[in-house]
């Protein structure tokens, strides 16, 4: 039975291969009858369209997907590619080169987008909820065409920092900690803030401070070049402010250090009032900064203030709503009242913080020290009774300052700070009011006339 299936199975295949012969053969027969020189035509039009197709192919290939090519008539042809179809002798050697810079520029912004989009997915979100989520990707998506930041290696920063050393740190706090270092190549000198990779607030606060910084551009807010997610590492360099920050110069003044006098400090809170300005009322959408204190306000070599740290910043409220509801979030002392009882989050909120910080150069205390008497402790509590009666404003500045300033100038400074620190949040100034009062008093010409109204 098996020899009788075998001579079938064989059969059978002599029988298909004769058929597929005869067809060859019929196929043959039929070209033959076509007249010769149709047949060679046919055969030319054949190549040329195979030939043109491949042209097309190779045409629609981007530059750098193009295999390097020894012989120069190759080369020519890469170059062609990299400008289109027009020819490289119609175009000039400028025009090649802005086509060249425009092209790179093209793809630098697209992976710079690509790796904005990979670091939202790529942070841990086990503590946010799904509505953070979704506001970090929906401020991902305003921002994607603004995007200004630069990616960094670990590598980069660690030439840059000597390795982190110690030596180099200008600072610490919870978030991590912050040294100073100088690019190789730029020698330009850069703040580098390594984040605590165990929390994930941190993680949170991170990716919140890029999208932001990448949104935001003022010459009162801190300028981010750029961050760092090589493995687990979460790094954030900013522009490096010579002068540190508002906390240096009041609170942690060393033996040799110089006290800020009157004007310069009517500077600073002048400054750190248009960056508030500019996040409340010209940033779209509106922005709360919610951390404002003075270890956050930094100072470049003409004490012009710059905010930082907008890791806590929230969207503000927008369409019909009054507020954002949200976990209370800030540093113990600046957070203000209505925020700390309901978490009910609006504008008014950084209006009250900025008042601390104003109290806090007005008088030079902290807004929390426990190192006073239990009753002078907190700054605002200790402040409240003294604001009725004006004798006693002279009893609240900074010693450090011997009297230097000028009575009308600190009445109408502690005027501004009182109306800021109102409990009920709806009669707070707008910032703009804050901005055009703190600029008049900054003005040594102004001493001896009064404050715009508020």
């Amino acid at each position: 039975m098996g020899l009788l299936s075998y001579t079938k199975k064989k059969s059978q295949k002599v029988t298909h291969y004769l058929c597929c012969c005869k067809l060859s053969i019929a196929k043959r027969n039929k070209d033959d009858k076509i007249p010769k020189e149709e047949r060679k035509s046919k055969r030319r039009k054949t190549a040329k369209d195979n030939e043109v197709k491949k042209k097309n192919d190779e045409g629609n290939k981007p530059f750098f997907c193009l295999q390097k090519q020894s012989n120069k008539g190759e080369k020519k042809q890469r170059k062609l590619l990299l400008f289109g179809k027009k020819k490289a002798s119609k175009l000039s050697m400028e025009q090649r080169r802005k086509k060249f810079k425009k092209f790179w520029r093209r793809r630098k912004k697209a992976q710079k987008k690509a790796n904005l989009i990979s670091l939202v997915k790529s942070i841990s979100f086990k503590s946010d909820s799904g509505k953070q989520r979704f506001a970090a990707e929906e401020i991902l998506r305003i921002g994607s065409e603004n995007i200004a930041a630069r990616v960094f290696t670990f590598r980069e920063l660690a030439t840059a920092t000597r390795n982190f050393n110690p030596e180099n740190l200008v600072g610490e706090g919870g978030f991590g900690r912050v040294y100073k270092g100088q690019l190789k190549g730029s020698n330009e000198f850069v703040a580098v803030k390594q984040l605590d990779r165990k929390g994930f607030q941190g993680n949170r606060e991170f990716l919140v401070e890029v999208l932001m910084l990448s949104l935001l551009h003022h010459q009162n807010l801190v300028k981010l070049l750029g961050y760092c997610t090589d493995g687990d590492q979460r790094i954030l360099v900013y522009d490096y402010m010579p002068m540190g920050s508002l906390e240096d110069h009041l609170f942690d003044l060393g033996p040799n250090g110089k006290a800020l006098d009157w004007h310069t400090r009517m500077k600073i809170a002048a400054g750190a009032a248009k960056g508030l300005e500019y996040l409340h009322e010209i940033a779209t959408p509106p922005v709360i900064y919610r951390d404002f204190k003075a270890s956050n306000i930094l100072l470049d070599e003409n004490y012009n203030s710059k905010l930082s740290d907008f890791g806590l910043a929230k969207v503000g409220p927008m369409g019909d709503n009054s507020h954002v509801s949200t976990r209370v979030m800030g540093t113990y002392g600046y957070c203000a009242p209505e925020y700390a009882l309901t978490g009910k989050l609006t504008k008014m909120s950084d209006i009250y913080s900025f008042g601390v910080v104003f109290m806090e150069l007005i008088t030079g205390r902290r807004a929390i020290d426990i190192t006073r008497p239990k009753q002078e402790q907190h700054l605002i509590n200790w402040a409240e009774p003294l604001f009725r009666d004006k004798r006693k404003f002279e009893a609240m500045v900074d010693p450090v300052l011997e009297g230097k300033y000028p009575m009308k100038g600190l009445y109408q400074a502690i005027a501004v700070a009182q109306m800021c620190l109102q409990e009920e949040a709806t009669i707070r100034p707008l910032i703009s009011d804050v901005v055009t009062a703190l600029e008049h008093l900054a003005n040594p010409k102004n001493d001896d006339t009064n404050a715009p109204n508020l």
